[in-house]
């Protein structure tokens, strides 16, 4: 078996934490050595978020989250959901949750509760029980995955249909729903139990045999860099804090919107008095011709002012009269609105 060491292998991960909203991009080895410094920016960046307080992380997580992640072909960055956990921190989740062991790897530094955003499931929770490093806890209904690096074991149980779809040859440590052991459970206490502390043994000497390398013969396949995630580096660790100022949020420049299309040209009727209509008005209503209209009454012309009253062409002012008779014209009783009553009507009336 040859170590990451030998392979002079390079691992990077990205990481998204969904409680600090902080990003980290960071190289955990290079040319298969630990990288101290990274460790570093990973205890502080898996820190208890509620206390502000880091621990010492067991580097062998990195080593079992850069293989499921390289298995899973995930482009995004995994998300945190839990890390490292204080005691007190731990002790307040236990009085709200049965779920919460007392003795929690997370008080040690030895688990992450992990999402990947592009993978299903249940499929991240078989390969990390394929691996059979560790434990893995299953959370469907919060869509997350336990892993730690203490003793081979799962919750819940799979199925034993589901534990031999996943172990063909029935050589595991995991026990099936019904209690019942595969058919190379045995073998599998004679050699896994021995390979992972051996593993554990290189890995606390800083520059032992990382865990890939065995389990990249596990899942068949050639011990090789995964891809980073889109817009992340292999080279230089990047650390991205959230930030609560508005303007360091990046807008993208929305593009300034074109002006509609210019109208035709609708020329309005003017309100100006006849003698000042424009010409614009002129164009669009042509002027009817005119209509000879009774003469206009001025003054007290006497005869002029008779001859329209019984001008035919005023008919349609609807002067009003109340007399039934033409005799029965005079001051009192004419009430037409179109002319003024004079008082002679009589005699000129007369002299039509």
């Amino acid at each position: 078996m040859q170590g990451a060491a030998a392979f002079g292998e390079t691992r990077t991960l990205s990481f998204f934490h969904t409680h600090t909203n902080e990003s980290l991009t960071v190289t955990f080895r290079r040319n298969g050595q630990i990288d101290e410094g990274a460790l570093s920016q990973l205890n502080w960046f898996l820190r208890d978020w509620r206390v502000d307080k880091p621990a010492q992380m067991d580097s062998r997580l990195f080593d079992i989250l850069w293989e499921v992640y390289r298995e899973s072909g995930s482009s995004q960055p995994i998300n945190i959901i839990s890390a490292y956990r204080s005691p007190e921190t731990n002790g307040a989740l236990r009085r709200r949750s049965s779920g919460v062991a007392e003795n929690s790897q997370h008080m040690l530094g030895k688990a992450m509760d992990i999402r990947l955003p592009d993978v299903d499931t249940g499929r991240l929770r078989a390969i990390a029980m394929k691996m059979q490093y560790g434990g893995v806890g299953y959370y469907a209904s919060s869509a997350f995955v336990h892993v730690d690096t203490g003793s081979v074991r799962a919750w819940p149980r799979m199925t034993q249909q589901q534990l031999v779809q996943l172990f063909p040859d029935g050589k595991t440590l995991h026990l099936p729903s019904n209690g019942k052991p595969l058919s190379g459970y045995e073998v599998a206490r004679a050699e896994i139990p021995a390979r992972n502390a051996a593993l554990a043994t290189q890995a606390s000497a800083g520059s032992g045999p990382s865990i890939g390398n065995v389990l990249a013969n596990l899942f068949g396949r050639k011990d090789a860099q995964p891809a980073a995630p889109q817009g992340t580096s292999q080279e230089n660790p990047v650390v991205t804090l959230a930030s609560a100022d508005p303007e360091s949020i990046a807008v993208p420049a929305q593009p300034a919107p074109l002006p509609p299309a210019r109208p035709k040209e609708i020329r309005l009727a003017s309100a100006a008095l006849p003698n000042e209509v424009s010409g614009a008005v002129s164009a669009i209503l042509p002027v009817p011709a005119s209509v000879p209209g009774p003469e206009p009454i001025l003054g007290y012309d006497e005869t002029a002012a008779v001859k329209a009253l019984f001008d035919p062409r005023t008919a349609f002012l609807d002067v009003g009269f109340t007399a039934r008779h033409q005799q029965e014209l005079s001051v009192t009783q004419f009430t037409g609105p179109a002319v003024k009553p004079l008082p002679l009507v009589g005699q000129t009336e007369a002299e039509l």
